[in-house]
């Protein structure tokens, strides 16, 4: 049995997307190292036509995701997470990735998309304010401060924070000293 045939009868002849019977074809889930049933999903033409041409997409036809992304199938998981990713400004989709759960390693196969890895993350506070250079911070917890041999206590304020490389981190000065610390612990003034 062909990789077709095998997608047709795993799908029921429908796309694993979206639900559609229209024009199905296999699309090989990137990285493709060997192409297997196990690295494809059934797709129609307007959802591989919005996949491979993401500047063309319709955020209302990926919609059909609420559902698909609960498949137990890694490939579909995979695409439901990439999709709703790289529509997320749109608000709806952040609700989706919010409830969507897929393994590690499905998760790993899902950010290895180099369009997703290429966008740069804005640095977010605790509740998910955007962090910018300039802004001042209060500690949300008591932090052991390496090489420094002391503890910031929760509620230090650090004025005048810069932003790394590193879009989870920002640097500031506490009694003097230059720190790196991750924004999970940081809550915007």
């Amino acid at each position: 049995m062909s990789i077709d045939e095998a997608l047709l009868k795993r799908a029921d002849s429908k796309c694993e997307l979206c639900g559609s019977s229209d024009k199905l074809s296999a699309y090989d889930v990137p990285p493709i190292t060997i192409v297997s049933l196990d690295k494809s999903v059934l797709v129609c033409d307007t959802c591989v036509g919005q996949i491979e041409q993401p500047e063309t997409m319709d955020a209302n036809h990926w919609r059909c995701l609420n559902d698909s992304m609960w498949s137990a199938i890694p490939a579909v998981q995979v695409m439901a997470w990439r999709i709703l990713n790289r529509l997320k400004d749109e608000g709806w989709p952040n609700d989706l990735l919010e409830m969507l759960y897929i393994e590690d390693d499905v998760k790993k196969w899902a950010m290895a998309d180099t369009s997703i890895r290429d966008v740069e993350q804005p640095t977010t506070d605790i509740n998910g304010a955007i962090l910018v250079a300039g802004d001042a911070v209060t500690l949300t917890k008591d932090l052991y401060i390496k090489g420094a041999n002391f503890t910031a206590k929760r509620g230090t304020m650090i004025k005048s924070i810069s932003l790394t490389d590193n879009d989870y981190q920002v640097e500031g000065n506490i009694n003097g000293t230059r720190v790196v610390l991750a924004g999970r612990y940081l809550k915007k003034v």
